[in-house]
């Protein structure tokens, strides 16, 4: 969990932690360096080669990782390797494990971005969002752009775009609740953008609100991801357990892919069995991103 010890250590050792403009720009240089290592791992490229790759020197790239995620280059490959993600999960276990044990899987549970939840009823699910009204604007955040999706009961949607590639993201998210009435509102999503990807707004005193919109089974699912927390990882099958559903890993995993608020609720901690990276809804080099950018926040 997320607090206020740690949000306060990350902006004394991080002063220069960028402001979401920057981290915008900065997750495009970031994007180039991870397709890069994906592509030639295994002659583990050198750093200038990977920065020649994004398109930077070897100093800006240094500098570009230690504002966007307060990691070192290389302490962000090591954060995307097997590995790390194998060692992580074996860690994670136990802390799973005790955050039932103190019953933090309830309805009021704060996980690392304090978030409170509530599920919209299956009727109200089956009307396609008919009778509701969604207020969405697009704002710069560290893993591009994000769509903000809010309704009067709290953040309904979050998806996340490279550049050039809001509008399909904005219906990708619109097919998921066709009947809704859409409204574009940048003023009003600005305060909830701030509020999700800043970490010294993640406070316990005002947690973010997220309303959860699928079928029973769905939520049941989302609300797991909830209690992952920032540095840790699960697994579909244990996911599924966690569930009550030890024999659905699959339906589990078309569950998390469905989460219609990602990085909040964070389906992007879930992996395969042996620690590998696999699915994401908004692309797997984001979702290294993500893991790589929270290695450097819950190490603050």
């Amino acid at each position: 969990m997320m607090n206020m010890t740690k949000t306060t250590a990350l902006s004394d050792r991080f002063p220069e932690f960028a402001p979401l403009p920057t981290a915008a720009a900065d997750y495009d240089i970031v994007r180039r360096a991870i397709a890069h290592i994906r592509g030639n791992w295994r002659s583990q490229p050198a750093i200038e080669t990977i920065a020649d790759a994004a398109g930077v020197s070897a100093t800006d790239l240094h500098h570009l990782f230690r504002r966007w995620c307060g990691l070192t280059p290389k302490a962000f490959l090591q954060a995307l390797t097997l590995n790390y993600a194998r060692d992580l999960l074996r860690a994670s276990a136990s802390v799973l494990d005790t955050a039932y044990e103190v019953g933090l899987s309830g309805p009021g549970r704060l996980h690392d971005l304090f978030v409170t939840h509530e599920a919209m009823s299956p009727g109200e699910w089956k009307a396609g969002g008919e009778g509701l009204t969604i207020s969405y604007g697009f704002h710069p955040c560290p893993f591009g752009t994000a769509l903000v999706m809010n309704t009067p009961r709290g953040l309904a949607g979050l998806a996340l775009a490279d550049a050039g590639k809001e509008r399909s993201a904005l219906r990708d998210m619109r097919a998921r609740w066709p009947r809704a009435r859409y409204v574009e509102d940048f003023a009003a999503t600005a305060a909830t953008a701030r509020r999700i990807f800043d970490p010294a707004l993640w406070r316990p005193q005002q947690p973010l609100r997220v309303v959860l919109i699928g079928t029973d089974f769905e939520v049941r699912v989302w609300e797991k991801l909830l209690t992952i927390p920032m540095g840790a990882l699960t697994t579909y099958s244990e996911l599924a357990a966690r569930a009550g559903s030890p024999k659905a890993a699959r339906a589990v995993g078309a569950a998390v892919g469905k989460n219609p608020i990602c990085f909040v609720v964070p389906c992007h901690r879930v992996v395969g069995k042996n620690g590998d990276i696999t699915g994401y809804h908004w692309g797997l080099t984001r979702k290294r991103a993500m893991l790589g950018w929270e290695a450097g926040m819950a190490a603050a």
